[in-house]
């Protein structure tokens, strides 16, 4: 019963599950806290890996481990591998001006973004990895002097594991590769000239791995007090001792993996940020921005659409209204659907999709009928789902067949969230139990690597729900309403 290892180093923690590499069956998990903040130290990350693994047993029976992290996070090293800054996320909204440099540089408007959709499969907005390295340059030129690679959160975590053994051993992959700015997912190369145009330079990269090629093997000594097995662990010694890492991916193409997304699905995670995705055999390239054009973790393609605004709009709200979650749930089911008109536009924190970095959130239609906490409960649930709504949309749009949705995610757990959801998709909602499917995609990728195979291994979510309504149009329609006049205003005034 070989043993395998998926790591999720995600905004918020860092977790780690322990498989069984032919079931999928879990063996035992541990994680650990990540600072807040939209930039990062990445030596925190490595801390936190580190006590998540030694809550999680230590890897000394495990067969082979792979890391899912955080997309789009600029991770800088210096020619001896130091961290020449902390890392900006992709929540980091401070290169919004250098993405429209970037697109006015090719041609502006519907030329650049053309352009950049053309050879990249997206359009720069401040999330992405190409527009942060010309931040740097521009904002920082003493610290991007010192740079001599760059990298993303998961392939500098993998590196470290591996014993950080020179900048030429960086590994990445497809997944996390096409969010940079700087590698075509439909040529599967790097794009140095872009990288040039962003940064002023071309500097090192991670070489770009197969689905279940080997990045490495683990150190042990880097793991310190980590690496070792508990008394009575389930598993094996690893035989000759190698513990193989695998390529890694990015979260969401990890999430894919982990809850075995097919055609016809779209996956809707609802986490720190919100995404839709779809897995596709053909790569996406959007113009207009919408929907990004990665690739997966299987050798396949991975449209998506992401949002900055998903399962702190539902926190935002219970804080507002002194209720907990759970409460705010049952506040959002007592209300009818549509809120009786009462709509919240949920850019609490800027907005990525629609490229609006600097908009605010809203709340149209407040009367003394909908003054209420339920009321109120019922716009920001509903506003965070149409808000992924027109994601899907989007993709659509590009081509996907959308025959159910997978909702997955720490926002999924809301039963307002998984009951409201088929209202304003259309379309049956399947629930998974609540899970680390990130984690999950990144330990089959790692059993991928240690059994072989042209495919990876089969594991089947168990106990899923199924969430069925008749759809309410007028709420994606009030919801569009109140939408386009904040977008409106934006463009007016520019706040």
């Amino acid at each position: 019963m070989p043993l395998v290892a998926g790591v999720d180093s995600s905004t918020q923690s860092c977790k780690v599950v322990i498989r069984d590499a032919e079931t999928g069956a879990l063996v035992r998990e541990g994680r650990a806290p990540h600072p807040d903040g939209t930039e990062v130290d990445p030596r925190a990350w490595w801390d936190a890996l580190l006590a998540a693994v030694e809550a999680a047993g230590g890897l000394a029976d495990v067969a082979a481990v792979a890391v899912a992290g955080q997309q789009h996070g600029m991770v800088c090293l210096d020619e001896a591998g130091e961290v020449v800054r902390p890392a900006l996320l992709w929540n980091d909204t401070r290169s919004a001006d250098a993405a429209r440099d970037l697109i006015a540089e090719a041609g502006g408007g519907e030329t650049g973004r053309r352009f950049w959709a053309d050879a990249v499969g997206l359009v720069p907005v401040a999330s992405f990895t190409a527009t942060k390295l010309r931040w740097l340059a521009r904002h920082e030129p003493e610290h991007a002097a010192r740079v001599a690679a760059v990298c993303l959160p998961h392939d500098w975590l993998t590196w470290r594991l591996a014993g950080a053994p020179g900048l030429a051993a960086l590994r990445t992959d497809r997944g996390d590769a096409s969010g940079t700015g700087y590698w075509s997912p439909a040529t599967g190369q790097y794009r140095p000239d872009l990288l040039e145009q962003a940064f002023g330079r071309v500097v090192e990269v991670p070489t770009v791995l197969g689905p279940a090629e080997q990045a490495g093997v683990l150190d042990p000594g880097v793991l310190g007090g980590a690496a070792g097995r508990p008394d009575g662990a389930a598993g094996s010694p690893v035989p000759g001792g190698d513990v193989l890492l695998g390529p890694g991916t990015g979260d969401n193409a990890a999430a894919a993996l982990g809850v075995g997304a097919g055609p016809g699905d779209v996956v809707v995670s609802i986490g720190t940020s919100g995404t839709v995705f779809a897995v596709a055999d053909t790569p996406a390239a959007d113009a207009g921005g919408a929907v990004a054009g990665f690739a997966d973790a299987t050798g396949r393609f991975l449209p998506l659409v992401c949002t900055l605004n998903a399962a702190r709009v539902l926190d935002s709200a219970a804080t507002l209204l002194g209720v907990d979650l759970d409460a705010l749930s049952e506040l959002a089911l007592s209300a009818p659907p549509g809120a009786d008109g009462l709509v919240m536009v949920p850019y609490l924190e800027g907005e990525r999709t629609p490229d609006r970095p600097t908009a605010t959130g809203s709340v149209h239609g407040l009367t003394l009928r909908t003054a209420t906490p339920a009321h109120l409960a019922r716009a920001a649930v509903e506003g965070m789902l149409c808000a992924l709504a027109d994601g899907l949309d989007a993709l659509v749009a590009q081509g996907a067949t959308v025959e159910r949705v997978i909702l997955v995610g720490g926002g999924a757990r809301s039963a307002a969230v998984r009951r409201i959801a088929p209202q304003v998709f259309g379309r049956p909602v399947l629930v998974p139990p609540p899970g680390e499917y990130v984690a999950d995609g990144a330990a089959r990728q790692a059993a991928w690597l240690a059994l072989g195979g042209a495919t990876p291994p089969t594991w089947a979510p168990k106990d899923t729900e199924e969430y069925a309504a008749e759809p309410v149009p007028a709420i994606r329609q009030r919801y569009a309403e109140a939408r386009d006049h904040t977008l409106d205003r934006v463009a007016a005034t520019g706040e």
